[in-house]
């Protein structure tokens, strides 16, 4: 199989120029599905901290960059919304979050903020043994006895053990965000959530504080206040936006 693909192919989110070259890198299999960026990417076209890929892969050899915690074991390895990628020797911390128009920003974050990743709980299901299994927006599932947690809602895992460290529900008067459609990046307070019979998505009618928008269920995800404090840090000249060039 190919480790290579066609860039005027790969997902608009991707932060890549589509008309210079004519192939780009192609993720490996992992988290996040077709729309997981790979790591040489971020790390020689957006960040600039590596020329080549062996210059990646030797940065990776190091245990100098880390996503979630955990060093990958390849260059290829994809990320997305919400990842943690950290920079060891350079004190340098990120956020994968989605800005205006759906592309994906690293967002600077603080050192003691990358021990937990928020996820958006996408499925739940009961298992043997009386615990719950939750999948996240990401492809990770999680077992808990939390009886609570549910579709749509938020929860922040623990970098180190897994462990679930908060939970945030998908309410009236949740703060969130929109990580798809014409809204993405956009933050405001859940208004209405409306249920609609048969196999449409639900919508949802999101307030801000100048007039808000509607958009359906799956287009938004409960964060935390913590996210609005990003936000605004993103106007500094250290904050790193993944876009086209």
């Amino acid at each position: 199989m190919s480790k290579h693909q066609k860039r005027l192919s790969v997902p608009k989110t991707w932060p890549i120029a589509r008309k210079e070259q004519q192939y780009t890198v192609k993720a490996d299999a992992g988290p996040h599905g077709e729309e997981g960026v790979p790591l040489l990417i971020v790390l020689r076209d957006v960040l600039g901290y590596t020329d080549s890929k062996k210059e990646a892969t030797y940065a990776l050899d190091q245990g100098s960059v880390l996503v979630n915690g955990d060093v990958p074991s390849d260059v290829r390895r994809p990320v997305g919304m919400f990842d943690i990628i950290s920079f060891i020797e350079r004190e340098e911390y990120y956020r994968v979050f989605p800005d205006e128009g759906g592309r994906l920003a690293l967002t600077p974050i603080d050192a003691e903020d990358t021990d937990g990743k928020l996820g958006k709980v996408t499925n739940k299901r009961h298992v043997s043994g009386g615990q719950i299994q939750i999948g996240l927006h990401d492809g990770q599932t999680l077992l808990t006895e939390d009886s609570s947690i549910s579709p749509n809602d938020s929860i922040v895992v623990g970098t180190d053990d897994e462990e679930i460290l908060a939970h945030f529900p998908y309410e009236k008067g949740s703060l969130v965000t929109a990580v798809k459609g014409r809204h993405a990046g956009e933050i405001g307070t859940i208004e209405e959530i409306s249920v609609t019979p048969g196999s449409s998505p639900n919508g949802v009618t999101v307030d801000q504080d100048d007039e808000g928008f509607e958009t359906v269920e799956e287009y938004v995800v409960v964060i935390d206040e913590n996210f609005l404090q990003e936000s605004d840090d993103t106007d500094s000249p250290e904050e790193t936006e993944v876009s086209e060039s």
